[in-house]
């Protein structure tokens, strides 16, 4: 994996670009560490990771014992989509990208969804994010399957890098540098540096409704299973996998300085972001699914809350817009499909 200066600076207010703020004096920490990550985060992050993971692998022979109840299932369903889209509308297209603008309601309301996904804290996610826009798939990337090759054995090591092994690096993305705009939000800031809080909701609120219910602790354990655990980890490896495998598989209709493409098998659990490859040649559009057919209910979503007042100057991709980033045949045609519906 190669440097190259031909990077993407796309976040409306990322550091170097028009209108960023100054960042000669220190802002204060978001989250906890520093540019390093400390041995109690790393133990904590671990947790986080395997003891969902578990739960997962555990589902199928549970559920063919216990069974499941629909009440356990409408938690997980509720609460999967919930913090999903906390994740892509708030973190990824928001946040990050600045693919609209919210309304202060909305803005918080996002920060507190997406923190419940259980991914990491607000400010440290974007500005991991920003810095991989930045050095998409070239030295730098935090996460980059290519990162030690191309060939098989190199491939397979740098999806496990994708996917997991990044996040337990233990430099940390420099989140002044990345995202100074969030550190100087006070109100993101706290939402960013209670994380843990926001995440112990998020486990908590499934066998709590579960437990009432039922009016059982078996109620509020199963909730707990399904809802809480079973939920946390089949999200984080939909996210991750966005990391990895959309980042070495998939069709790749869109010009792109990277590798990034478009799995359609993962669009409705992604809600949307797996439409990779159009992400990549339009970081900022606010929908990723641009042809017909392309589920993105991260698009639709952010149509209701433009059509509510709740979102305005929303970066819609015009049809010249998205014409202009297809690749070219040997001819210098365009392959056009039809256009997605309006979200």
């Amino acid at each position: 994996m190669s440097s190259r200066s031909d990077v993407i600076e796309d976040a409306p207010n990322a550091p170097g670009s028009p209108g960023s703020a100054p960042t000669d004096s220190p802002a204060p920490s978001a989250t906890l560490g520093g540019e390093q990550k400390r041995s109690i985060e790393q133990i904590t992050l671990l947790l986080f990771i395997t003891v969902p993971f578990l739960a997962l692998l555990a589902a199928v022979p549970l559920a063919w014992g216990w069974g499941v109840s629909w009440l356990d299932l409408g938690l997980l369903v509720f609460f999967y989509y919930l913090g999903c889209h906390g994740i892509t509308i708030g973190f990824h297209r928001h946040f990050t990208h600045g693919s609209f603008k919210a309304k202060r309601p909305l803005k918080i309301a996002l920060a507190i969804a997406g923190s419940m996904a259980v991914e990491g804290p607000l400010v440290r996610w974007v500005a991991d994010h920003r810095k991989h826009h930045k050095f998409s798939d070239a030295e730098g990337d935090p996460h980059s399957p290519w990162r030690y090759g191309e060939t098989l054995p190199a491939l397979m090591k740098g999806l496990w890098w994708a996917h997991i092994g990044w996040m337990f690096d233990e430099e940390q993305t420099s989140q002044e540098k990345y995202a100074p705009d969030l550190v100087k939000d006070p109100a993101l800031r706290a939402i960013s540096r209670h994380f843990i809080y926001w995440t112990m909701l998020s486990l908590a609120l499934p066998p709590l409704i579960g437990g009432l219910v039922t009016m059982s602790w078996w109620g509020a354990f199963t909730a707990f299973f399904w809802g809480s655990l079973v939920r946390v980890a089949l999200l984080h490896h939909v996210t991750w996998s966005i990391n990895s495998i959309c980042h070495a598989v998939g069709k790749r209709p869109f010009k792109s300085r990277d590798r990034s493409g478009n799995v359609w098998w993962l669009a409705v659990l992604s809600c949307g972001e797996s439409w990779h490859n159009l992400h990549h040649a339009d970081p900022t559009s606010a929908r990723h699914g641009v042809e017909r057919g392309q589920l993105d209910s991260s698009a639709r979503l952010i149509r209701w809350f433009e059509v509510c007042g709740w979102a305005y100057d929303v970066r819609w991709p015009s049809r010249s817009r998205i014409d202009s980033r297809r690749k070219t045949g040997e001819d210098g045609s365009r392959q056009r499909k039809a256009p997605a519906e309006a979200a």
